[in-house]
């Protein structure tokens, strides 16, 4: 298989288990784990993978310390708001309407850029803001008879907050990547994370019932450590690594498709007529955010 098939590949995978994890991390939250418990074995599981694979490929460990300030702010926007407020959230709301909020990240990603590095806001990027704002708006205020999730408006709040602060760390992080290896920025990133994460989320832990917990809950659990946090991370650097950001960040739109599928099929969840329109002025706000003679490059 050649190296850019397999970095397509790559980038199919991890967008499918971040797709899937919507519903998978329904399945265990709030109902016998609770969401900041829920984050500290993510960040846990991964920190020990990312310092584990250290010990079988060896690198470069150090970071010089004038980076180190941006990499707390990395932490901060990537790990612990990121994470908080989007398992928070999806355990409020329903996985279509986080999937599809999720996906305005590239629609923060160039105000914030245009704010912080000065980028060039076009009225094209401010029609496909207005799209974008617009659709998320439709997502937040419709009615839905859902019974997935327990307070949707709050928690569609907490998941545009959560793409908000990784449109921040996307924007953040650019010079990291462009200094050290991929895996070596995440694994300081989540490293730096763990020390809020932990404290937080610790004592909800210390209250989790294991005994509730059936193998296929201990599967999902799995799934959303192992799978979502350092397998897709993993997947989405090598990605990256092979094909570039903009080509790995396009494949970000077959997320809502994948969410969809699974949480209509498996969770009992309904994409109706609104959310149709909602998902169109989305990614439409998207395409013109990201419109470039006559080409779309995804932050």
């Amino acid at each position: 298989m050649q190296k850019n098939t397999k970095a397509y590949a790559a980038a199919i995978g991890s967008n499918f288990i971040f797709g899937s994890n919507y519903a998978i991390v329904k399945y265990i939250t709030p109902s016998l784990i609770q969401p900041f418990a829920l984050n500290v074995v993510r960040v846990v599981v991964s920190i020990s993978l990312f310092w584990l694979l250290f010990l079988f490929k060896p690198g470069k460990t150090t970071i010089d310390k004038k980076d180190i300030p941006r990499f707390i702010f990395c932490a901060l926007t990537g790990v612990v708001i990121n994470q908080i407020m989007f398992i928070k959230g999806l355990s409020l709301t329903t996985a279509i309407h986080s999937s599809l909020l999720s996906l305005g990240t590239p629609i923060f990603i160039t105000i914030i850029a245009a704010w912080l590095l000065r980028e060039r806001f076009t009225a094209t990027k401010a029609a496909g803001l207005a799209f974008g704002i617009g659709g998320a708006t439709l997502l937040v205020l419709m009615k839905d008879n859902s019974t997935s999730g327990s307070n949707i408006l709050l928690g569609d709040i907490f998941v545009l907050i959560n793409a908000i602060s990784y449109a921040f760390y996307l924007v953040l992080v650019r010079p990291l990547m462009a200094k050290y290896s991929g895996t070596q920025v995440l694994r300081w990133v989540f490293t730096f994370g763990s020390l809020v994460i932990i404290p937080i989320g610790l004592p909800s832990l210390m209250q989790t019932n294991w005994a509730a917990f059936e193998p296929s809950h201990f599967l999902a659990l799995g799934s959303v450590a192992l799978g979502a946090t350092f397998i897709a991370y993993m997947l989405t650097v090598y990605s990256i690594s092979a094909i570039g950001s903009s080509a790995t960040g396009a494949f970000i739109y077959t997320q809502p498709v994948f969410a969809a599928i699974i949480a209509t099929a498996f969770a009992g969840e309904q994409f109706n007529l609104t959310k149709v329109i909602a998902a169109s002025l989305i990614f439409t706000g998207v395409y013109l955010v990201n419109f470039k003679k006559g080409t779309v490059t995804p932050a």
